[in-house]
This record gives C-alpha cells, sequence and structure tokens, in this order.
C-alpha cells in the first residue's frame, strides 16, 4: 500500500484515512476543507491507498452487492498493516494498544481513524479490534455489510468519540442491500451511543457520491474540534 503525507508531520493530532483513486482526486480539497472547519488546526494525515478495495477493507467475506467483484475480507490484515508500518512512526505503541494507550492519551498524539463508504465501515470495524484509536470518523459508511451492526453489539466500538454521517437519499436505492443502509446506520448510532460513547449521526443533502470530500472533511473536523 502506497502512504501520502498532508499536513505537519509534528502535529498533535493524526490522521488515517484508507483512500482509493477516487478519494487521491480531491484528497487535497479535503485537507482543505478540514483547516477551514478547524479553523486552521494543525494536523496529519495519512492516506493510505489500498491494493483492492472490496477486499483490503472488508471485515469478513460477502458476496458482491454490485458488479461482479466480491468482499475478499482482508480487512486484519489491513488493521495489521496500520499498527505495524503506517503507525511506526507515531508516539502511541500499538502494542500497548488496549492497555496503556487510553491512559496516555492525553500526554500522546490524538489518533482519529476515519474514511468514506467502505473505508467508513472499516473505520468502524478497526475501532472494534483496538482501543488504539481516540476517535472514528466514519462518512457515509457501508454499515448496510451483512452482519456489521451484530458484529457492533457483539464488539463494541472501543473508541471514546464516533462520528456517523449518511447522505439522505442513500437509503433510496433500488439495490435490496443496500437500501437497508438508513436503519443500519441509525441501529449502529442507537448501539454507541447506548455503549455511552460521544457519538452524533450527521444527515447530509444527497446521494452515496455527493460531495465525499466535504462529507469526510467534517467526519475528521467534529473529532479535531471535540478535543482541540
Amino acid at each position: 500500500m502506497d502512504i501520502y503525507t498532508y499536513g505537519d508531520p509534528e502535529a498533535d493530532i493524526f490522521l488515517i484515512q484508507m483512500v482509493d483513486d477516487h478519494d487521491m482526486e480531491v484528497i487535497e480539497q479535503e485537507v482543505s476543507y478540514i483547516r477551514e472547519l478547524t479553523g486552521g488546526k494543525g494536523f496529519c494525515l495519512k492516506a493510505v491507498k489500498v491494493n483492492s478495495w472490496n477486499n483490503d477493507l472488508s471485515p469478513w467475506p460477502a458476496p458482491a452487492v454490485f458488479g461482479n467483484e466480491d468482499f475478499g475480507g482482508d480487512a486484519a490484515q489491513t488493521l495489521k498493516y496500520l499498527l505495524e508500518e503506517v503507525l511506526q512512526d507515531n508516539e502511541k505503541d500499538p502494542a500497548e494498544s488496549e492497555t496503556d494507550a487510553r491512559d496516555k492519551a492525553a500526554a500522546d498524539k490524538k489518533l482519529y481513524l476515519g474514511g468514506y463508504s467502505l473505508a467508513g465501515l472499516f473505520a468502524l470495524w478497526a475501532g472494534c479490534q483496538s482501543g488504539i484509536f481516540d476517535g472514528i470518523a466514519a462518512a457515509s459508511p457501508s454499515v448496510w455489510f451483512p452482519g456489521f451492526t451484530d458484529h457492533m453489539k457483539a464488539h463494541p466500538v472501543q473508541a471514546p468519540a464516533v462520528y456517523l454521517s449518511l447522505g439522505d437519499r442513500e437509503e433510496k436505492t433500488r439495490n435490496p442491500v443496500m437500501s437497508q443502509v438508513g436503519n443500519a446506520i441509525r441501529e449502529a448510532y442507537d448501539i454507541l451511543y447506548e455503549a455511552g460513547r460521544d457519538c452524533i449521526l450527521e444527515w447530509n443533502k444527497g446521494n452515496h457520491f455527493k460531495e465525499p470530500d466535504l462529507r469526510t472533511a467534517k467526519a475528521f473536523s467534529w473529532l479535531i474540534n471535540k478535543f482541540k
């Protein structure tokens, strides 16, 4: 996977976003939006370009819901790569993620994982697996993914703060699986709220393909503004 760095590498706010070619086309505009929405707060964004979107970001195998490409379920390998490679220069130590990291949060960099669409789903799933993240920024996440909200119930997101969003027309699709995204994200919010997480569900105008750069920027900015 290729890693692209934006912003200030020495900043106390460290953002990680899984991206594809479409995200990379608008990533600089997203960074500009984050600066604007946070009042110029310093941050470092690591954009990690995946090799196979459906494989690298899906938590377990599932049949294709559009096109012919199934979901490979390689998210565990992707998370391992993040912890061992992407975070190697970050002040937080992945080896202590489940115990000491939360206690050291005030002294260390704030670490937020986020993304759009399937990358947003991956961020939520990763937050269920590891306690190293201070916040999860899930913009229009693919929470329609089979079995995902049940997984959230059994394995709660460990991050203390979670941002969720969805376009107000996303659940109006004719695809029978993806049309469940509205119900699923409402359920995901309820799960987070009942688990005591600081969370928000924001509704944006439009379908899934409208302004992904702005929606992702709003997700990260909510976390940055909450703790700055």
